[in-house]
């Protein structure tokens, strides 16, 4: 089978069905830019929550011990997969760190050691809040364990917001996916039936459902390769002049994977998967139905 003829044919979609094969175009344009800014955005997100995860600390108060409980205790707490650092902090560096924090105000209490030993233990950042909550519970069963401290709202309310910005971006870009993959259909739908009597023709001398599909899976990629390549600029150009210029702060945005190119260069594959898919599935199922009268 000629090359040139499949690209020949396969080019030829536009003009017959330019307004079709424009709306085709436009629809995967709109869903690379929705699914690119959705796609930064939630990278950022996703680091933002690991970075403040990361700052996560439950801090163990400890009731009298001897030295070697508290080694001991050092130990077991360090074995937990979730446990990233357990400092120790003695009676006096607790007193130290109160002095420096209440400044004049902390010599109403003398040289009294009124505040516990503890550990100040941080999460590993892949941790979960039900990871953190099973470990805070653990603590609390350990002899010679006071009090735990930790801040389980806060990390669960983090959790929550970021699965309903994860969920409403995926819907959103999912649809506009879709609506894409419906237009680019309907385009190669309707250039299979404006050349049904020559389908009728080729077949009558023996062309296979194969070789007759292959320019329509061409137009459909090529329209694809368009949308996805326009849209990726826009990703960039919002990225690097629109967003920066209404709210500076955004222009600190990483790329996923460090650089732009990777973003640009997986938007433009998914508008030729999305041009692929629509063309594939339209012109084998309309392909297909041409019978030969």
């Amino acid at each position: 089978m000629s090359f040139s003829y499949v690209m020949r044919e396969g080019l030829a979609g536009f003009r017959r069905a330019r307004l079709s094969a424009f709306s085709s175009v436009l629809a995967i344009t709109l869903a690379v830019v929705l699914v690119g800014v959705l796609t930064r955005v939630s990278t950022n997100a996703f680091e933002l929550a690991q970075a403040i995860k990361q700052e996560v600390e439950v801090e163990v108060f400890l009731a009298d011990l001897s030295d070697r409980r508290m080694d001991e205790m050092g130990a077991e707490i360090r074995s937990k997969a979730v446990v990233e650092t357990a400092v120790f902090i003695s009676r006096e560096a607790a007193m130290d760190r109160f002095r420096q924090e209440f400044g004049a105000e902390s010599e109403l209490f003398g040289e009294v050691l009124f505040l516990p030993a503890s550990f100040l233990i941080r999460v590993r950042p892949e941790a979960g809040a039900s990871e953190i909550v099973s470990l805070v519970e653990e603590l609390r069963q350990l002899r010679g364990v006071e009090e735990v401290r930790f801040n389980q709202r806060g990390l669960e309310l983090l959790e929550e917001r970021l699965a309903v910005f994860v969920a409403a971006g995926s819907f959103f870009g999912l649809f506009i996916s879709f609506v894409a993959f419906i237009l680019v259909f309907n385009t190669i739908r309707l250039t299979i039936y404006a050349k049904r009597d020559l389908i009728k023709a080729m077949k009558l001398v023996g062309a296979t459902n194969g070789f007759i599909k292959r320019p329509f899976m061409v137009e459909g990629s090529l329209q694809g390769f368009i949308g996805g390549l326009i849209g990726a600029g826009f990703v960039w150009l919002i990225f690097a002049f629109g967003l920066p210029a209404w709210l500076p702060q955004l222009d600190a945005l990483s790329w996923p994977l460090g650089e732009w190119y990777w973003l640009s260069g997986t938007l433009v594959v998914l508008g030729i998967l999305l041009g692929f898919a629509g063309s594939r599935s339209a012109s084998k199922k309309f392909i297909q139905q041409t019978k030969i009268s």
